[in-house]
């Protein structure tokens, strides 16, 4: 509890702030007030400490802000200056979760599905390669770390991200989000860089703001998602160009088939240069480090 100072008491200084700092103006409310039923209404509560308040649709602007910030101000503290962005499903299993995964497959069509994600298990290693061997590196320019992995904070190809990165013995981000099943960030995300987001869309757009590369696994309806929207912010030239690298030539190109697009000219053929191909960790790291002409 802040004790209010003597009001009459002068600061010479003209650099110091003459109006308290909101934290002490709370503590001085915690000590002024006094039990009455006006101070024991909501309506008496300061606007920031009042979450009534804040959570009313009215406040969804503030709360936009505030998602748009805390992050911002977070990551700047923690002298994150660019991210490794790693995009992925949240159902292909680690190498040693197969034999869970068909124990549960309890059907022949599941008995399928089953088959196809123990084969996509490879996307778990390479995601997890790739995060460690980056981190390995601690690259740092202008006192600001680079390339820190950066994942959706989740399981499977996020966890393995977050996992490589911490057994690299580097720091890892993960901007996770509420969901309305449960969703909980992986052991692996370092504490104090571990998120929490309501709104998609400033997710996404923190996923990008600092992303100098991303590398794109096998994923469903939210990686297809945060894959387009990336290309359509390089397309459109909102962005600038970054490696997009596309993990699994054989799932892409059976999910999504980039070729159709051009032929029926809803994308040029010089928009296909927008992503490269690759199977592997050092593969992606080759074309990371050249894109940024890197010695490493």
């Amino acid at each position: 509890m802040n004790k209010r100072p003597d009001e009459r008491e002068h600061d010479h200084n003209l650099v110091n702030r003459k109006f308290y700092p909101a934290e002490m103006e709370a503590g001085f409310a915690d000590a002024d007030v006094s039990d009455t039923p006006q101070t024991r209404h909501p309506t008496y509560k300061l606007a920031f400490r009042d979450t009534d308040f804040l959570l009313r649709e009215e406040l969804r602007p503030v709360r936009f802000q505030l998602e748009l910030l805390k992050p911002t101000m977070l990551l700047d503290e923690a002298r994150v200056g660019s991210t490794l962005v790693m995009y992925g499903s949240a159902r292909i299993p680690a190498p040693e979760q197969i034999d869970e995964v068909f124990a549960k497959a309890d059907t022949p069509e599941k008995k399928k599905i089953a088959e196809k994600l123990a084969e996509k298990s490879r996307y778990y290693v390479e995601a997890h390669k790739l995060a460690k061997l980056v981190s390995e590196k601690s690259i740092i320019e202008d006192g600001m770390r680079q390339f820190v992995v950066c994942s959706g904070g989740g399981p499977s190809i996020m966890e393995a991200a977050n996992r490589g990165a911490s057994e690299a013995g580097g720091e890892s981000i993960g901007l996770n989000i509420v969901l309305p099943h449960e969703q909980a960030p992986n052991s692996y995300v370092t504490p104090y860089l571990s998120l929490n987001f309501h709104y998609f869309a400033l997710r996404k757009m923190h996923f990008l703001i600092r992303a100098r590369a991303v590398a794109v696994f096998p994923g469903g309806f939210g990686t297809c998602d945060e894959l387009f929207e990336l290309l359509t912010l390089i397309q459109t030239g909102k962005m600038k160009p970054i490696p997009i690298l596309l993990f699994g030539r054989n799932f892409w190109d059976r999910v999504i088939n980039f070729e159709a697009l051009v032929e029926e000219g809803t994308i040029s053929a010089d928009d296909l240069d927008l992503f490269t191909r690759c199977e592997t960790a050092d593969e992606a790291w080759k074309q990371i480090a050249a894109f940024y002409e890197l010695k490493r």
